[in-house]
């Protein structure tokens, strides 16, 4: 993966990634590549704040894979901070090169240099080939989540 570079996500970014985002069964019923308004208003918040990491995976001039880390500080457990992993997309083009695994990579060793004693993430149930990547790079399913929408 020499090629690839993991870099801050830029406005002019979005529309690859919400093209990523939408380019799954789930994503393909929650996200609106037509209107990028809600998307760029959302990344200017992102980028303003020091403890979100938005990131792509560039290969060739070419956005393949994003993550968004966020750093929380916490007083449970010992005040550990913790780094949240969410919203991985690798383009359809790149699954099964590897590209998840170096956007792992890069996502706990970034959560180690902020200074983090875990990381975790959430996964919708029905992603059980996510499952599998995520214990394969040694994440346990330790909890159960829940959500209200608003």
């Amino acid at each position: 993966m020499s090629d690839l570079t993991i870099r801050p996500a830029t406005a002019g970014d979005v529309s690859a990634i919400v093209a990523m985002l939408a380019d799954d069964v789930l994503g393909a019923t929650r996200e609106s590549p037509d209107d990028l308004a809600p998307y760029l208003a959302a990344f200017a918040v992102i980028d303003a704040d020091p403890h979100q990491k938005l990131v792509v995976a560039e290969r060739d001039g070419r956005v393949v894979g994003t993550l968004q880390l966020t750093i929380l500080p916490g007083l449970s457990r010992r005040a550990t901070i913790r780094a949240l992993v969410e919203a991985v997309r690798v383009a359809g083009s790149e699954r099964g090169s590897g590209l998840g695994t170096e956007l792992f990579r890069w996502a706990i060793d970034e959560a180690r240099r902020c200074g983090c004693g875990l990381v975790q993430l959430t996964t919708d149930r029905a992603r059980a080939d996510a499952h599998r990547f995520y214990e394969s790079l040694g994440f346990e399913p330790t909890h159960i989540g829940y959500k209200l929408t608003l």
